[in-house]
């Protein structure tokens, strides 16, 4: 049998899910805000792509009620949560509450809420998308980012939540 003769084999998202949770990830909440109101949304699909020029990527699912809100801002915040933030990592993936509520901030340089506690801060500018099946590919172009906490992330691992410490 030729593998160019091959047909694919079917794939089911429940198949899908079990073998990539064996991939960890980090978790960071995405912030913005539109002039009335900061913006954000839990994100496991942050990843690094060029260092020059300094290019990320994420990809918001294309049911996400927040990323078209967040869209219009075009200046964004990668908060990179630490162990200890779980608590945040859910407030930002509820849908239909108010996301900030008991959450402390401030504007970053480019306006974009930076959340306290956060390990890192990433800002950037979206420059570009691609679609993606259910979700997008964002493209952002990195404008500052430093490191806030030396301690352990928030990680997402096999439908759960936990820490690495080196």
């Amino acid at each position: 049998m030729s593998v160019e003769n091959a047909a694919p084999p079917a794939l089911d998202g429940r198949t899908l899910r079990d073998v990539m949770s064996n991939f960890c990830t980090g978790v960071t909440v995405i912030t913005a805000h539109d002039g009335e109101s900061p913006l954000g949304f839990t994100c496991q699909s942050l990843v690094s792509v060029s260092l020059d020029p300094p290019l990320l990527s994420f990809c918001p699912a294309k049911t996400s009620t927040s990323w078209p809100k967040l869209r219009e801002a075009v200046s964004i915040c990668i908060n990179v949560l630490a162990h200890d933030q779980k608590d945040m990592c859910s407030a930002f993936a509820r849908g239909g509450t108010d996301k900030f509520s008991g959450i402390d901030w401030e504007a970053g340089t480019n306006g974009a809420p930076a959340l306290d506690g956060a390990l890192a801060r990433i800002e950037a500018t979206v420059v570009n998308e691609h679609d993606a099946g259910d979700h997008t590919i964002v493209i952002a172009q990195i404008t500052d980012l430093n490191v806030l906490r030396h301690d352990g992330p928030l990680l997402f691992y096999r439908g759960g939540f936990g820490r690495f410490d080196a």
